[in-house]
């Protein structure tokens, strides 16, 4: 069978909020904002159908001053492409002013509508001081209003949570780079059964290109080469502290920020296993072990570039750096060998009607 068709949650107004908890804050959403429609997909399959894997280095573009370098698609690509390609119609609206985007979310909130909203981070009260910076695409999803006080379910939290309206009106129009501008989205209404086959393989023949065939050098696993013949350079370029901090941002966007390099490797791996399950071959098992020995290489580089950016190893020099950037082309090798094999292999498969 080529659709998916568990039986439903209840999904009537007075039925008691779902709270999803989550390795990434936008799967967790969507997640959340499906299961509260009766339908309870893993996180892994809305990762991989929605395409979350990626990578861009982007020296144009600045994030506290330094380049941005991200493991993860714009903000609302992954809820947008997985929707859509699950035959889910949902709505999407952004502000200019506060007040229309409070009163637009409390219009939902009145209808019984679990709301998405796009925030951002350092002024959610309810993240330990150390967890806040300035990152404007963290999402949560607001389910409920009592009286001045809205009710949060945010995916990286255990528990729901709450706000005020003065603090979530912050967070919903944070300001710096990337500002959400009061992004809200819904689900009105799921269908009776979901095209779960033929998404998982538009997924991956997306993924596998964003991965392999942008014609730009910023991206996939052109950006990771390209990554790597910059950061060999940065001890020439720069101050030492300049490279550590540069190098530190990597580091930071991969471990800190989202779920980042490994763990979107190992949460692809997860997505491979369950695409076997239901595309009935043990190909994806396979490519799954193979993710996962990719996420293992991310980690190994992030532990030996946080020990440079402290200066802990026995060299942090120029030697070190080329070093790093040796990990960097390894890795790219390594998966382009793993898309190019995926590609070749998806590309024999029908998409299911």
């Amino acid at each position: 069978m080529s659709e998916f068709s568990p039986p439903p949650t209840s999904t009537s107004r007075n039925a008691s909020f779902r709270h999803v908890t989550a390795a990434h804050c936008e799967n967790g959403a969507t997640a959340a904002l499906l299961l509260n429609k009766g339908w309870d997909i893993s996180e892994p399959l809305i990762f991989g159908i929605g395409s979350g894997l990626f990578f861009s280095h982007m020296p144009f573009i600045r994030l506290h001053g330094m380049p941005v370098t991200s493991f993860r698609p714009l903000p609302g690509a992954i809820f947008r492409r997985a929707t859509h390609r699950l035959g889910i119609p949902v709505h999407t609206r952004s502000f200019r002013h506060v007040h229309k985007a409070m009163e637009a979310l409390d219009r939902n909130l009145e209808q019984g509508i679990p709301t998405g909203c796009l925030v951002g981070v350092f002024h959610l009260p309810y993240f330990p001081p150390h967890y806040r910076f300035h990152f404007n695409a963290h999402n949560l999803v607001v389910f409920k209003k009592e009286g001045p006080v809205y009710h949060v379910s945010d995916p990286v939290m255990q528990q729901v949570t709450q706000l005020t309206e003065e603090e979530l009106a912050r967070v919903r129009f944070a300001k710096g780079t990337a500002a959400p501008k009061g992004k809200m989205y819904w689900i009105d209404e799921a269908p009776a059964t979901l095209p779960i086959k033929t998404a998982i393989l538009k997924g991956l023949r997306s993924n596998m290109y964003d991965m392999l065939r942008i014609p730009l050098p910023y991206f996939g696993v052109k950006g990771i080469r390209f990554l790597a013949s910059r950061l060999r350079r940065w001890p020439m370029r720069m101050t030492p502290k300049q490279a550590a901090l540069n190098l530190g941002q990597i580091v930071r966007m991969q471990e800190e920020i989202g779920t980042g390099g490994a763990g979107f490797r190992y949460l692809y791996a997860a997505f491979l296993s369950e695409a076997a399950t239901h595309l009935d071959t043990h190909f994806f098992q396979d490519m799954a072990l193979r993710m996962n020995t990719i996420g293992d290489l991310w980690r190994d580089f992030a532990v030996e570039a946080a020990r440079i950016c402290k200066n802990r190893g026995q060299d942090h020099g120029p030697a070190a750096y080329h070093a790093l950037s040796q990990r960097l082309l390894d890795i790219a090798g390594e998966e382009e060998k793993t898309y190019q094999t995926i590609a070749s292999f998806v590309r024999k498969l029908p998409l299911q009607p």
